[in-house]
């Protein structure tokens, strides 16, 4: 009986161990699902009660003061309030951004934004403001928006300059068209810089990486015929339809920003607002005006005309070898919107002591919004402007004269400007024969 029960006694202290220490590893790992589960619903509930909380006026962009200053037709040009109590003898800095989007994206917030750094280091910043187009400007052009409306705004603030140059910061669309009036009207300038802007619009499409180039292929493979119905249908490209063209660039950001990306937030006050005010501008997105938009898209996207040089503006040959001014040029690394191959080839255009590339390792709109950019782009931005642009050219009394008369000599100046003919076939050789 005693050696009966030591063996039951052996045989029962097996079998409670057995039992206290599992040998199903499923376990554990559904042990870790379920308290990574729990950890999200936490931080979701955390964000959901800041959300609840949050006023509509803590959401605010844009916020920096400016003034109008210049206008034609629904383009406004707004100088900014200076910053410091002296400016340097240094040209104004016109920003132009695209007609994809709004310019409002340069001054996101407090901490992010590139105006601010600018105003920071003593520069005078203009913006323009392409305004709100509706059907009634299905017509107007790339040609209106660069030799009539971003040239009227150059030359009022050169004016203002006692006649010297400016420096324009064109970015993403609003590049593509300040090289372009660069290259038409090169004395208006000062200096040229440009951020995640397409010149070639095909890129390098056997080197792009997963995800990079499909807006290229996109819309370099609609046929004319699909852009004249999409344009007769809407009037342009309405705002709601080329967002949504966008989104779906990115889709599982796209799916999961609003649940799993706010949950990670955990009720971080600073990270939501960066995140609301980041929504609003990207919700914020204005009609693109018909005309310009099939140039935009069957021109330079489907036929690649800019670095051909077979694109017109005004009935002239837009040469990009005709540029004069140094030239920054910027772009993001992991831009899947505007591959590092479309915006790079302007180099060919431009010989190398005033051509330089300045590359940021983020994405699209990273390269103004992300806490990183403020150094790296606004600051390179500006002493590139101090470096390299900050040229004093003689005065020219007679700008400064016409500047007081509300424009309208600018525009007419721009009109006669784009109206002037020129020989297609010497501009088309230069062109493609781009300098080293």
């Amino acid at each position: 009986m005693t050696a009966r029960s030591s063996k039951a006694g052996a045989a029962s202290g097996a079998t409670s161990n057995e039992t206290e220490t599992p040998t199903n590893p499923a376990f554990g790992e559904a042990a870790k699902l379920w308290e990574a589960w729990l950890d999200n619903q936490v931080k979701a509930a955390k964000t959901t009660a800041l959300l609840a909380d949050l006023p509509d006026e803590a959401v605010q962009i844009a916020t920096l003061p400016k003034k109008e200053v210049f206008a034609i037709d629904k383009v406004r040009l707004y100088e900014y309030e200076p910053l410091v109590d002296e400016l340097p003898d240094l040209p104004p800095i016109i920003i132009c951004y695209g007609l994809f989007g709004r310019q409002t994206m340069i001054d996101l917030q407090e901490d992010r934004s590139l105006v601010r750094n600018l105003l920071e280091a003593g520069h005078r910043v203009y913006v323009v403001d392409w305004g709100n187009p509706t059907r009634v400007d299905r017509h107007l052009k790339i040609d209106d928006y660069v030799l009539r409306y971003l040239s009227g705004c150059l030359r009022f603030a050169n004016a203002e300059n006692e006649g010297r140059p400016s420096v324009v910061f064109g970015i993403c669309e609003g590049g593509t068209f300040s090289a372009c009036l660069a290259a038409l009207e090169p004395d208006l300038f000062a200096g040229l810089a440009l951020a995640i802007t397409p010149i070639d619009f095909e890129g390098d499409p056997d080197n792009f990486w997963l995800g990079e180039g499909q807006l290229n292929m996109w819309l370099g493979n609609l046929e004319e015929s699909d852009v004249d119905l999409l344009i007769e249908t809407f009037g342009g490209l309405p705002g709601s339809f080329y967002g949504t063209m966008f989104t779906a660039l990115t889709p599982m950001a796209t799916l999961t920003k609003y649940n799993v990306g706010l949950a990670r937030l955990a009720g971080n006050e600073a990270a939501t607002l960066n995140f609301l005010r980041m929504e609003k501008w990207i919700a914020d997105r204005p009609d693109h005006p018909g005309a310009a938009a099939k140039q935009w898209i069957y021109n330079l996207y489907g036929q690649n005309q800019l670095v051909k040089g077979e694109f017109e503006l005004g009935g002239r040959l837009v040469d990009l070898s005709n540029i004069k001014c140094s030239v920054l040029n910027i772009y993001a690394k992991q831009d899947h919107i505007i591959p590092v191959s479309c915006t790079t080839p302007l180099g060919d255009f431009i010989p190398g002591r005033r051509y330089q590339e300045l590359s940021f390792p983020g994405g699209h709109v990273g390269v103004f919004v992300s806490s990183k950019a403020q150094g790296v782009v606004a600051g390179g931005l500006s002493e590139w402007v101090k470096s390299k642009a900050a040229v004093k050219t003689p005065r020219k009394t007679a700008a400064k004269t016409a500047s007081k008369t509300t424009g309208k000599t600018a525009v007419k100046t721009a009109g006669k400007s784009a109206s002037k003919s020129t020989s297609k076939t010497a501009r088309a050789s230069r062109a493609s024969q781009p300098k080293a």
